[in-house]
C-alpha cells in the first residue's frame, strides 16, 4: 500500500513547477519530474492523476502562499462594510500584482486551451470567491447591500479591484508593481463603486 505524505507532495508540486516555469506544459513530462524527485512513475500518478491536474495544482501552490490571511477581513459580518473590503481589497491587489502571481497566470493563460485545464483552473477559482461571495450574502441579510446575487456581486468586486492595473501589469504595459498608496487609492475607488452600486436604496 503506498503512503501519501504532505512533504512528497510538496517536492512534486515545488520540481514541477520549477521545470513548468523553465520548460513550459508541452516540453515538461512526467517522467522527466518523476526523475527529479525520485521513486516511479506510479508513485507520481499516486498523487496526481494527469500532467495537467498537476499543473494547476502548481499554479495555484504559488497562490496559497500568498493566500494567508487574504480573507481577514471578511471573516466578521457585523464588521463596517467599507472598511472589511478596503482590506479585503488592498489584499486582493498585492496578491495579483505579485511577480510569482503574475508569471503564474501568464504560464496558466497559455496552456488553458489544453484539454482539462481550463475547466481544473475555474473550478478553483470560483472556491475562492465562494468566500466573498458569503461575505456579501451576509451583508446583504443584514442590510448592508441590496439584496442580490452574492455570486455574481463577488465576480463583479473582483472586476473591480482588478480593472485599474491587473491586465496591463499582466501584458507587461506596466512592468513596476503598484506601491501601498497607490494600491489604497485603487481599492477605494473600487469599493466606492461596488457600495454605490449595491446600496440598500439603490434600485
Amino acid at each position: 500500500m503506498r503512503v501519501k505524505t504532505d512533504e512528497k507532495r510538496q517536492l512534486i508540486v515545488d520540481t514541477a513547477y520549477r521545470l513548468f516555469r523553465a520548460n513550459g506544459f508541452e516540453k515538461t513530462s512526467m517522467s522527466e519530474i518523476t526523475s527529479q524527485v525520485g521513486g516511479s512513475k506510479a508513485t507520481l500518478y499516486n498523487y496526481f492523476s494527469s500532467k495537467e491536474e498537476l499543473f494547476v495544482e502548481c499554479m495555484f501552490g504559488i497562490a496559497e502562499n500568498y493566500l494567508d490571511g487574504i480573507f481577514s477581513h471578511l471573516q466578521d459580518p457585523a464588521a463596517d462594510i467599507r472598511t472589511a473590503l478596503q482590506g479585503f481589497g488592498e489584499n486582493v491587489t498585492r496578491l495579483v500584482c505579485s511577480p510569482e502571481i503574475v508569471a503564474a497566470q501568464r504560464l496558466m493563460i497559455a496552456e488553458a486551451g489544453r484539454a482539462g485545464i481550463g475547466k481544473l483552473f475555474y473550478e478553483k477559482i470560483n472556491s475562492l470567491q465562494e468566500q466573498t461571495a458569503a461575505f456579501i450574502d451576509s451583508a446583504m441579510n443584514a442590510g448592508k447591500l441590496r439584496r442580490g446575487n452574492p455570486r455574481l456581486a463577488a465576480i463583479q468586486l473582483k472586476a473591480l479591484m482588478e480593472a485599474e492595473i491587473h491586465d496591463s501589469y499582466l501584458l507587461c504595459v506596466r512592468t513596476t508593481a503598484p506601491d501601498e498608496a497607490e494600491i489604497k487609492a485603487l481599492t477605494e475607488i473600487a469599493v466606492d463603486t461596488f457600495l454605490r452600486a449595491y446600496a440598500p436604496n439603490a434600485e
